[in-house]
């Protein structure tokens, strides 16, 4: 029978260390924190696998894009720890089970962080370090750099090992009869985080204008808060407006993150060149007039 596979308090802390001062490592806006995860997850596959094919397997799986406020969000790498000691076990958890655990929490967790380290937290300790800076007194920049450092560091600790601990006991329901229904389950939080970010982050509209009707936004689907008597009167119908406040208001919004998505998985294109792509057609779209950037010169 084969030796249960244990990740040692030694590898732990170093992912830990690993995360905690290097989330942003080769940090870029195409990949955010994804690096700073892989260095974490680094000393976790080196002791669990043997085998040089094996890591690089397991360490594939932190390749994918990953963002998410750092505090908070590590108890996430705590839990990929745990889940990766279950996998090197033999247990049947797979990379898309972690993968989509990952885009899973990365949202939530981030909106968490936000409100309650950057919007909370880090204000008092700023409020309390400016009160004692009257006077042009060093304490108040001391206090702040200590303050945060110490507090940081032990509220980390205590997120990442309550992750590992979570994923271990996490195993039996990713595995259980009744995986499949938490793996689509998250899965399907992934899909709404990810829908709910590309509606309220992307903002696209188009200027165009088709002659005696008016602007193309107009002419689709318009609820009662967008027909007017004006519009009634320039179409003699009730206009449709699927682009604006209508039944599809993100339509434009939808067409671009799905055309992002069909040429990075289905054409196999890098982050890079779309992007490239978005501006070239953001260019040709402001000269045709499709698209009004709001710009005067």
């Amino acid at each position: 029978m084969a030796e249960t596979k244990k990740i040692s308090t030694g590898a732990r802390r170093k992912s830990f260390r690993n995360w905690a001062y290097g989330n942003l490592t080769c940090f870029s806006q195409a990949h955010m924190q994804t690096f700073g995860y892989l260095a974490a997850m680094l000393p976790i596959v080196d002791e669990l696998y043997d085998k040089d094919e094996d890591k690089v397997s397991a360490l594939e799986t932190y390749t994918t894009f990953f963002n998410t406020e750092p505090q908070i969000g590590t108890m996430v790498v705590g839990l990929t720890a745990g889940l990766e000691e279950a996998r090197a076990n033999g247990e049947a958890i797979d990379d898309e089970t972690i993968n989509g655990i990952r885009a899973g929490l990365m949202g939530p967790l981030a909106g968490l962080g936000d409100s309650i380290i950057v919007g909370t937290f880090i204000p008092i300790l700023l409020g309390i370090a400016l009160g004692l800076s009257a006077g042009g007194s060093v304490l108040g920049p001391l206090f702040y750099i200590v303050a945060w450092n110490v507090l940081m560091y032990f509220g980390m600790k205590l997120a990442y090992d309550r992750g590992y601990e979570l994923g271990g006991s996490a195993v039996q329901a990713l595995v259980g009869p009744e995986s499949q229904a938490l793996r689509s389950a998250i899965l399907m939080v992934g899909a709404m985080v990810i829908g709910a970010v590309a509606a309220t982050w992307v903002s696209i509209s188009t200027a165009l204008v088709l002659p005696g009707v008016g602007p193309l936004e107009n002419v689709l689907w318009s609820s009662s808060s967008t027909v007017t008597a004006e519009a009634l009167n320039a179409t003699g119908a009730v206009s449709l407006n699927v682009f604006g406040s209508g039944i599809f208001p993100k339509l434009l919004n939808f067409v671009f993150v799905y055309l992002c998505w069909w040429m990075m998985t289905k054409k196999k294109i890098g982050v890079i060149p779309v992007m490239l792509i978005l501006v070239a057609v953001a260019f040709v779209g402001v000269l045709v007039g499709f698209f009004n950037p709001g710009l005067s010169y």
